[in-house]
């Protein structure tokens, strides 16, 4: 247990190695007031930022919840930074990472029966056409997560992945990502409105991520662990939970909440930034897959199909 002269000298040693006078941050905390709950969660900046578009009280159940998403995404990108930042990783390290993503995503897949059962569907049907040309493709952070859990070609859309290997340049890789088909014609090469935006909002942004997560993602960190750590049961087990979690559990209940207010009278209706959906979104096209090589041939061959 710390004296109080334990924790003096180690408080000097700290501001001393900052070049800093202990005394005079000791002397500023007689003047500093007690933190509040309210105050460390920013309590009050947090509840101003929900403003609807609409005079449907259903819109706000909406958006809170994809503001609710975000702020989980950010946890997550939180957990695979400090993997992607740590030079010494060993087998329990990088299990209790992927656990609390895998975790995260526990609630972001058992969150979504907010939306589908807690929206009035003539209502949502209303005000989502307010939200046009928006789309959830446009999540910045949910596409950082991908950058950062697999290798890019492994986000390749599937009819494509046969012509990009990891020695073509990220600019012309960018343009076949998966997501890329909800909001690009392939025949004609013509971008809608929606991903046109989000690309000049954030394409520079993601090159400069990919430039460091291209080689520090959670796949190849673990391709260049020792055979023994690869090795390891639980930490495969986790590898392998995380992935049909992100890739097949969330996506399916994602999918499953759209097609409950988007699939009217068996017409399935244009998604707010038009694209195609259906097959974007389920995984059994794209075939996504973040450690291809931790599933048999025929575990991928049968990816998505029955769910």
């Amino acid at each position: 247990m710390n004296t109080k002269k334990d924790i003096t000298n180690q408080l000097k040693d700290k501001y001393e190695a900052l070049n800093q006078d202990l005394d005079v941050h000791l002397e500023g905390l007689l003047h500093s007031k007690p933190i509040n709950y309210w105050e460390y969660i920013q309590t009050d900046a947090l509840l101003s930022l929900q403003n609807q578009r609409t005079t449907l009280p259903d819109e706000m159940v909406f958006l809170m919840y994809h503001q609710v998403n975000e702020l989980l995404f950010k946890m997550i990108l939180w957990e695979i930074e400090q993997v992607a930042k740590n030079e010494a990783i060993d087998a329990a390290f990088f299990e209790d990472k992927l656990m609390r993503v895998s975790r995260y995503f526990d609630m972001l897949t058992s969150s979504f029966n907010v939306m589908r059962e807690g929206m009035d569907v003539a209502q949502y049907n209303k005000f989502r056409n307010t939200l046009t040309p928006a789309s959830g493709f446009q999540s910045a952070q949910y596409r950082k997560i991908e950058f950062a859990s697999t290798e890019l070609i492994n986000l390749i859309d599937n009819r494509f992945r046969a012509t990009i290997d990891r020695n073509t340049s990220f600019e012309h890789a960018f343009e076949h990502l998966y997501w890329q088909a909800a909001g690009k014609d392939y025949k004609t090469g013509k971008k809608s409105y929606t991903l046109t935006v989000f690309e000049e909002k954030y394409k520079d942004e993601f090159i400069r991520f990919v430039e460091f997560y291209n080689t520090h993602n959670l796949w190849s960190i673990f391709k260049g662990l020792p055979q023994a750590v690869r090795e390891d049961e639980k930490l495969v087990k986790a590898m392998r939970h995380l992935d049909y979690t992100v890739n097949i559990t969330w996506v399916m209940a994602h999918y499953n909440t759209a097609n409950h207010y988007l699939n009217i009278g068996g017409k399935t209706a244009e998604a707010t930034g038009g694209s195609e959906w259906v097959k974007y979104m389920h995984p059994k096209y794209q075939k996504r897959i973040f450690f291809p090589d931790l599933w048999s041939e025929q575990e991928q061959e049968d990816w998505g199909k029955g769910v």
